[in-house]
């Protein structure tokens, strides 16, 4: 009977904009301090901070995928990309919560066989090179920090700094702890417990990557109150078919069929329209509106059963 249908993209254009120049940043400052640990560890063969630099390597690769694809989530809707490219911000997300649950679980694996055979460690090198990459990933956490909490892509990449700021933490104490005592095993201890922060900070973003991708309703929307505020609206009768989903971090939308009273007893269709949209906007923040109008008796005629109606 009538649709409404409403897009906000432009202040989402202009966060992922924003989160391009910060992705772009931490990049070249992740890239920078690979190459001298790697080139450090060549020079004071030190296997530790080889290896912790192809931990900085994952961590590169994962800071590309996410500029990658905050880059080609810009990319305009076509006829065969009705959304545009958003979802590869997701994607993104998605691969690095996953790449570092699977780096954790390796880490895990490589403590337990070194509590039980410890290897020797050059506690001050590996202490004074930790205390560079700490400053390297608190640089970049600060970068990141203004986007994290309004795109999983952002936060993915913001873990993975957080990933690398708690190993070089623990290479600190570990390494202070065989330099000043002694203990060997206390590299891989920490290891550990480093592990399973990064697990616990991880499955979150799994989480909601996965309920993006499954079209989940967003945690922070309430589909039974804004059926109910739809109710409240002048010469609404009902709702069904009622969906709200996430399109990327930002950017929901919802479709409904509203049902409305015979065309002599209530308003035109666009009074109507348009006090839903500004509720739902106002209310819940919803800005990609799909609502089709239908009169009393139109669900139970059993045309929306029947494919083309």
């Amino acid at each position: 009977m009538g649709a409404g249908h409403h897009h906000g993209h432009g202040h989402a254009h202009g966060r992922a904009q924003g989160s391009q120049r910060r992705l772009a940043l931490v990049l070249v400052l992740a890239a920078a301090y690979m190459v001298a640990e790697a080139v450090g560890g060549w020079v004071a063969g030190s296997l530790a901070l080889l290896a912790d630099a192809g931990h900085m390597l994952s961590d590169v690769g994962a800071l590309a995928l996410s500029l990658f694809a905050a880059w080609i989530g810009n990319r305009p809707a076509n006829a065969r990309r009705t959304y545009g490219y958003h979802r590869t911000e997701i994607l993104a997300a998605l691969a690095n919560a996953s790449t570092l649950i699977a780096i954790s679980l390796f880490i895990f694996v490589e403590a337990f066989q070194r509590l039980n055979d410890p290897q020797p460690v050059q506690g001050a090198l590996v202490m004074w090179i930790a205390v560079g990459g700490l400053l390297v990933n608190l640089i970049g956490m600060w970068v990141l920090h203004g986007g994290r909490g309004e795109n999983l892509n952002v936060r993915g990449a913001w873990l993975h700094m957080l990933t690398d700021a708690l190993g070089s933490v623990g290479a600190i104490a570990g390494g202070a702890a065989v330099w000043a005592f002694g203990w060997f095993w206390a590299d891989p201890a920490v290891s550990v417990l480093i592990g399973a922060l990064v697990i616990y900070a991880s499955w979150g973003l799994l989480k909601e990557s996965v309920s993006v991708l499954l079209e989940g309703t967003p945690t922070h929307i309430d589909l039974d109150e804004v059926r109910a505020a739809m109710l409240q609206v002048n010469d609404v009768e009902a709702v069904h078919d009622l969906h709200v989903w996430t399109i990327t971090s930002g950017m929901e939308a919802m479709s409904g069929h509203v049902i409305v009273g015979e065309r002599h007893e209530r308003r035109p269709s666009a009074e109507i329209l348009a006090d839903l949209h500004r509720m739902l906007h106002e209310r819940f923040g919803l800005h990609h509106l799909t609502i089709q109008l239908e009169p009393r008796g139109f669900e139970e005629s059993g045309c929306v059963t029947l494919a083309g109606c």
